[in-house]
């Protein structure tokens, strides 16, 4: 479902991602992990091209990505690829005028033409999906912070994407809102959706994700199953960093 190689970019004279290379398979979860400042949040603007890179390649359900894409091809190519990979950020990013169904059908209706009532009927599923069906009409002002960290999933899926970018999904909510959160992603995981999801949230790298990459200064430094990265890491890098999460 992805694959990344060589992956390199730089912010002036400093090397964010240096030479990433990875493979993701369908229905793979992985929790994407490491100190802060190590390109986490910049490999996965990488991968919807939200963030240009100098060298490398991604390919990434379906679509290959590839540094300097300005052409009116390339731009038609980023527009579909965003309707296959859906994401979700820190910041809930809702319309603030518009209700929670009506950012869930925005999308659909305007990129894929769908009638509003389809649209209409699969955004009420998906609030249902996300435990939120009688919130349909409230505004995001109306809304919990878990709400609409959960309404912004919601919305990423209306568009049936075949993988799902999560970053730092949970980092502004408080620990209940936190759990209620984690259960969509660990329903999404348990479903087969393919996800990346930049966390802090260990016992979701330990108990949902098939794989953890830790990522520090700008490398994959481990990746591999919790059981070996999480309990077992190899490399210094991975020692220190749970080291110090957990105290």
């Amino acid at each position: 479902m992805i694959s990344v190689r060589t992956l390199s970019k730089r912010h002036g004279d400093r090397q964010v991602l240096k030479d990433v290379s990875a493979d993701v398979a369908k229905g793979e979860t992985i929790a994407i992990v490491g100190p802060s400042g190590g390109g986490k949040s910049t490999l996965l603007r990488c991968l919807n091209y939200l963030e240009t890179f100098d060298e490398g390649t991604v390919e990434i359900a379906g679509f290959k990505l590839r540094p300097n894409m300005t052409s009116r091809a390339d731009i038609a190519t980023i527009r579909e690829m965003r309707v296959r990979v859906g994401m979700v950020f820190q910041q809930f990013n809702l319309f603030p005028h518009l209700s929670a169904i009506d950012n869930i059908t925005l999308a659909p209706r305007i990129v894929k033409q769908e009638a509003p009532g389809k649209s209409l009927e699969r955004g009420l599923e998906l609030l249902a999906k996300v435990g939120l069906r009688d919130r349909a009409g409230a505004f995001p002002h109306e809304l919990s912070g878990g709400q609409q960290q959960r309404v912004a999933i919601a919305r990423a899926l209306a568009q049936q994407p075949d993988v799902m970018l999560f970053d730092e999904p949970t980092s502004a909510l408080d620990p209940e809102m936190r759990d209620d959160v984690m259960e969509v992603m660990k329903d999404l995981a348990a479903g087969g959706m393919t996800m990346l999801v930049v966390t802090h949230e260990m016992q979701f790298a330990h108990d949902i994700a098939s794989r953890v990459w830790v990522i520090d200064q700008g490398t994959i430094a481990e990746d591999g199953p919790p059981s070996q990265v999480v309990d077992n890491p190899r490399t210094a890098v991975a020692r220190e960093f749970f080291s110090r999460i957990r105290k």
